[in-house]
């Protein structure tokens, strides 16, 4: 055998060996790698987990880490920043716990909603005193950590945003998130309680009263005492939480609108007249004197009650508080409406009538002067001052021009024609009205009332020369006689111009009162002749003709008289009834008597209505009509045709039952 070839056989063979070993080697090797990786697979989520936990872990062995002196301080700074913090929290469960008694109604128990209210109040200013403290030792221990890394930074980020939150709570309105707005509404329930407690006792004056002008008395307080001490525990915790200005609001709603009440049964509608809306001072004249009234019961039992009123509830606050309180209520309820009427009426055309109202509006400011002063004398009141002196200067100044030009227009009115009934003229009743009680201490003064008073004189006595029927020139003289002796005695005017000069007066109206009787009525007594008339001496028939013919003229006569009368005025009431009187016994007696004795001789005649016109009493109640003011007529009694009756049911013609 070849050795070549059995070497390469044997090289071959060795070849093949190794790479049978090669091929198992690396077929376990791929085993392996297989293996490895399937375990590195599982592997995979198991090492993420850890590296997760890794932070965590870092930071809860950090302070293992730290230094020592570190770790041990930071025990006391927690100790320090907690505690204030519980504290808080202790406090404000304790808030929430009283939610439910501060949401109930305060009229329940009013003293025990108080008292929780207060509770509320030192709970709030604890955490409102202790909150920023608690934060601050909280930022405080969050810096030492940080500063000395003893904790997580992500912990301590966390912190940081948490704090920095409560801190922007603490500087935006911190009450209102502390308590969620329990505070707040717990004060609104106190304010309706206050409003409550107002209008429930707050009723208007009843006009049952005494009339006005008689009540002198102070109004009493119109609130209940122990209402009035519900008010004020009311206002101190409105008070203790800046709700003063709220309160006072509420208050003068409530009681000026009381007020407003009070004065609207006195029905003060003309307050807002302006001087467009009249023509001349006589049509507003009674507005005037009801001013005068309604502005006494005004002030002396609406305002001063309410004056009293504000110090009782207000006094623990302050003067200022209470005075500024009435003059809100004062204007708001119609004190500025009564001074503007006043000024109304200064504004309005100046004419001799005027000067009498200016007086009267003096004298109503007057007579309260004190009232006034008392009143609304305080800072508050300035612009009721204010308009009160104003009013009371162009009250001065109005009366003092038209008294100065007083002379100049009783000249002028000479000229006009005397009044057309007889009665007395306007500018005298105005001049001697106005000054019936009036003081002339300054010798102008005195030297131009005597030339005023002279000058009337000479009107009168150039205005009954004007008159063309004598009889009405007498019953102008004896109205103007009359009406100067009697207002101006016992007056200073009268005591001015001397007792003869109002003697004088008195007699001149006794001598105008008898020729104006002469001239009149004393006339007509006459036409009632008995003479001729001796029962059946000339036969019956000739009788009834003599006696309806002076029955005729007298009718006739009586009629005239009668019709021209009707229209003529004796203002003055006194001397009115006395003329009538007067004239009723000169007439009525004669008619009676002739009629009881001559009537039935016409009463059976067919036309005796036209004799026996008027029954007695039906005479005299034509008779006692007469001179009477326009304002007052009735209707008139004069005789009507067949029939006919007057208003009252009275026959005035004439029957048997009458003249018997």
């Amino acid at each position: 055998m070849d050795p070549s070839g059995i070497g390469n056989d044997c090289k071959n063979e060795f070849c093949i060996d190794n790479l049978i070993a090669a091929r198992k080697s690396l077929k376990l090797c791929l085993e392996k790698s297989k293996t490895l990786g399937l375990a590195l697979e599982k592997a995979g989520p198991r090492l993420e987990e850890i590296n997760q936990r890794l932070p965590s872990l870092e930071a809860a062995v950090r302070p293992i880490r730290a230094d020592k002196d570190a770790l041990v301080a930071v025990g006391g700074h927690i100790n320090r920043a907690v505690g204030p913090a519980a504290a808080v929290l202790k406090v404000f469960d304790a808030v929430h716990g009283l939610e439910k008694s501060l949401l109930s109604d305060p009229r329940n128990d009013l003293p025990g909603y108080l008292s929780v209210l207060k509770r509320l109040e030192e709970a709030l200013k604890f955490l409102g005193d202790n909150c920023g403290l608690a934060i601050q030792w909280l930022e405080d221990i969050i810096e030492y950590l940080e500063d000395n890394r003893v904790a997580d930074g992500r912990y301590l980020l966390n912190m940081k945003t948490s704090l920095k939150g409560l801190r922007e709570l603490q500087n935006d309105g911190e009450r209102v998130h502390l308590d969620g707005g329990l505070l707040d509404a717990a004060l609104d329930k106190l304010e309706n309680e206050f409003r409550r407690l107002l209008m429930e006792h707050s009723v208007p004056l009843p006009m049952s009263s005494p009339p006005l002008g008689e009540q002198a008395c102070i109004a009493p307080s119109p609130l209940p005492v122990t209402v009035i001490q519900k008010l004020q525990a009311i206002l101190g915790r409105l008070i203790a939480n800046n709700r003063l200005e709220k309160c006072i609001a509420i208050y003068v709603e409530v009681r000026s609108s009381n007020v407003r009440a009070s004065l609207k049964a006195l029905d003060l509608d003309y307050l807002e007249i302006s001087v467009s809306e009249f023509n001349d001072m006589q049509s507003i004249e009674g507005y005037i004197g009801q001013w005068g009234k309604h502005l006494e019961f005004a002030v002396k039992h609406l305002f001063e009650a309410e004056f009293k009123l504000c110090n009782d509830v207000f006094e623990r606050i302050g003067l200022d508080v209470w005075m500024g309180c009435f003059a809100k209520i004062a204007a708001q309820a119609g004190i500025l409406a009564f001074l503007q009427f006043g000024k109304t009426i200064t504004e309005s055309k100046k004419e001799p009538i005027k000067l009498l109202k200016l007086l009267d509006i003096f004298a109503s400011l007057n007579k309260l002067r004190l009232d006034f002063n008392r009143l609304f004398g305080g800072a508050a009141c300035i612009e009721i001052q204010n308009l009160t002196r104003d009013l009371i200067k162009r009250v001065i100044d109005g009366a003092a021009e038209i008294f100065w030009e007083i002379f100049v227009q009783v000249e002028l009115q000479r000229q006009s024609p005397p009044p057309q009934d007889g009665s007395i003229p306007k500018l005298v009743l105005v001049i001697h009205q106005s000054w019936k009680h009036k003081k002339f201490q300054e010798m102008i003064l005195v030297n131009e009332v005597s030339k005023i008073i002279k000058a009337v004189d000479l009107n009168l006595d150039t205005w009954m020369k004007a008159y063309g029927d004598t009889t009405l020139s007498c019953l102008f003289a004896m109205n103007c006689h009359w009406h100067l002796y009697k207002d101006l005695k016992g007056t200073k005017v009268g005591e001015l111009m001397g007792d003869s000069w109002l003697k004088e007066h008195e007699q001149y109206k006794e001598y105008y009162s008898a020729v104006f009787f002469r001239e009149s009525w004393a006339k007509l007594p006459v036409h009632l002749s008995r003479e001729g008339l001796i029962m059946f001496s000339g036969g019956r028939a000739s009788a009834r003709d003599l006696v309806k013919k002076r029955l005729k003229t007298f009718n006739e006569a009586f009629d005239e008289m009668y019709r021209k009368q009707s229209g003529w005025v004796i203002p003055e009431r006194d001397l009115r009834e006395k003329t009538c009187e007067l004239i009723v016994q000169t007439v009525l007696p004669v008619y009676r008597s002739y009629m009881q004795t001559y009537g039935p001789l016409v009463e059976q005649d067919a036309s005796s209505s036209k004799y026996a016109k008027y029954t007695v009493q039906g005479l005299e109640q034509m008779l006692l009509s007469l001179f009477l003011p326009r304002r007052e007529r009735y209707g008139s009694f004069k005789g009507r045709p067949t029939g006919s009756k007057i208003d009252n049911g009275v026959d005035l013609r004439r029957t048997a039952s009458a003249v018997a």
